[in-house]
């Protein structure tokens, strides 16, 4: 398959967008005023050291001091025996080498660990350890012993550090396995030559952009090319790869074109369309996804769909539709957690299991890890997603200020309804000589067409005049009532 990612740059933002046979399949957005500092690595300075909480307070340069307690430091748990506590370990003022575990939260510092750890695209480096994990994922017993053999075998025989089997590993060959090596072992040294020379508090290294994650993570054999509209970070990323992964030098082009790059291959309509609650089908059917708090539910619906044949075709052939349009909005919409489907109805148990089969296979190209159950009692689809980032809604939007997260608003009538009540309530406490509505025009409209003999009668039930103002800037929710 021929995979192709968009990158798109401004000073503020980096997109980036994977495209298979010209569709958008994926959507990476990172902001620089919202990047975290988790994975970079400091050389700090130990400002205090608290024995009572076995923890201890490091200046690595950010606003607050960072925190490091005994249970993340390597030192502490050496050789199997018992952790030594904190305050043999550090003093106050001594340089350490830190590695950020959590952002800032509020009033909290940094969590840090001095407990190493690279990340490259097969394996991750643990430069203080000794040993070859695997990952979980990789569940045949003997297929883990063969990686693990394998990696063994491709490690230097001078200082190898101990490395972690990433699930993509699975696959790699020799070759790809030891450019991923002779990777992490560089980006160490050059880790451990900067800690030499730095002087504490500092930055020594620091995670890698979303453009360079492409290359490290999701460039591949299937990869086709990688466009970037930036010439200054284009010589950058391409700087990288030639250091790091030559093999992808190739493969990246700088797009000078005139149209926008993003607007050229439709990706700006197709991040409207992953904002949308409602995906058309191109059958004529259409899926309804809402994200909540605890789950994400998607309904599959025929619509104007009507098969040649008869009502069972249709549901089938709808269902094999959404099947892998909910697979890619899965991935475009970065949706994690639970996931409730609501497949139409089929009676066959034969339809059923092809849809479930054509779910699996669509699913098959997501990188994260996925879990189907198969349908249940009540003929829902349940499945989880694992989390990795914030949802594409969640980076782009915000809570309506005016439904506050409900999808609905109360109606012209309702609202006009409320208001008298108030209104009501306002007479009863308060002597004004007259009461004025502000609203928004269209309650305004309906006290002055169908709700105007409700407000003359109350008017005469209170004894006061009550006037009316339209504000254009309020919500059909919003409204003030005025005593004058």
């Amino acid at each position: 398959m021929n995979d192709q990612f968009l990158i798109n740059f401004t000073p503020a933002e980096t997109r980036v967008a994977l495209l298979q046979q010209g569709a958008v399949q994926e959507l990476h957005i990172e902001r620089s005023s919202a990047r975290g500092i988790v994975g970079n690595i400091y050389l700090g300075r130990v400002v205090r050291v608290l024995p009572g909480m076995q923890s201890a307070f490091i200046d690595v340069g950010l606003e607050r001091t960072a925190f490091l307690h005994v249970a993340d430091i390597w030192e502490a748990r050496q050789n199997g025996e018992p952790p030594k506590p904190i305050e043999r370990i550090l003093t106050e003022g001594q340089s350490v080498l830190v590695q950020a575990l959590k952002d800032p939260i509020g009033t909290k510092g940094a969590r840090m660990s001095t407990q190493i750890s690279i990340a490259g695209r097969l394996l991750v480096h643990l430069p203080q350890d000794r040993h070859v994990g695997i990952s979980q994922r990789i569940e045949s017993t003997e297929e883990r012993e063969a990686l693990r053999a394998r990696i063994h075998a491709l490690l230097p025989l001078e200082d190898p550090g101990g490395y972690i089997v990433r699930t993509m590993a699975e696959s790699a060959s020799d070759e790809e396995l030891a450019a991923d090596i002779a990777y992490l072992r560089k980006t160490w040294q050059e880790i451990r030559n900067r800690a030499k020379t730095a002087r504490p508090p500092s930055l020594v290294f620091e995670d890698l952009t979303l453009a360079q994650r492409v290359l490290r993570d999701l460039a591949c054999a299937d990869t086709q090319s990688i466009q970037v509209d930036s010439r200054e970070n284009y010589v950058k990323l391409r700087s990288f790869a030639e250091e790091y992964m030559p093999q992808l030098t190739k493969l990246l082009e700088h797009y000078t074109g005139e149209r926008p790059l993003f607007e050229l291959h439709s990706v700006e309509e197709e991040i409207e369309k992953a904002l949308a609650r409602r995906v058309d089908l191109k059958s004529g059917g259409y899926l309804i996804f809402d994200q909540t708090e605890a789950m994400t539910t998607i309904d599959v619906n025929t619509g104007g769909f009507v098969g040649s044949r008869n009502f069972d075709e249709t549901i089938f052939k709808t269902n094999l539709e959404a099947a892998h349009q909910i697979a890619r909005h899965l991935r475009l919409r970065n949706l994690g957690g639970i996931i409730l489907i609501d497949f139409i109805d089929m009676e066959s148990e034969e339809h059923r299991a092809q849809v479930l089969a054509e779910l699996h296979k669509a699913l098959a190209r997501d990188h994260t890890k996925i879990s189907v159950s198969g349908f249940t009692s009540l003929g829902l689809v349940e499945m989880t997603r694992k989390r990795t980032r914030e949802s594409l809604a969640h980076v782009l939007c915000e809570t309506c200020p005016t439904c506050g997260g409900r999808g609905e608003v109360k109606t012209a009538q309702t609202m006009s309804f409320d208001i008298l009540r108030e209104l009501l309530r306002e007479a009863r406490q308060f002597s004004a000589r007259e009461f004025r509505i502000l609203a928004h025009p269209k309650v305004i409209d309906l006290f002055l067409e169908e709700e105007s003999q409700s407000l003359a009668m109350l008017s005469d039930f209170i004894g006061k005049p009550i006037s009316l103002h339209a504000e254009s800037s309020y919500s059909q929710e919003q409204f003030d009532i005025v005593l004058l």
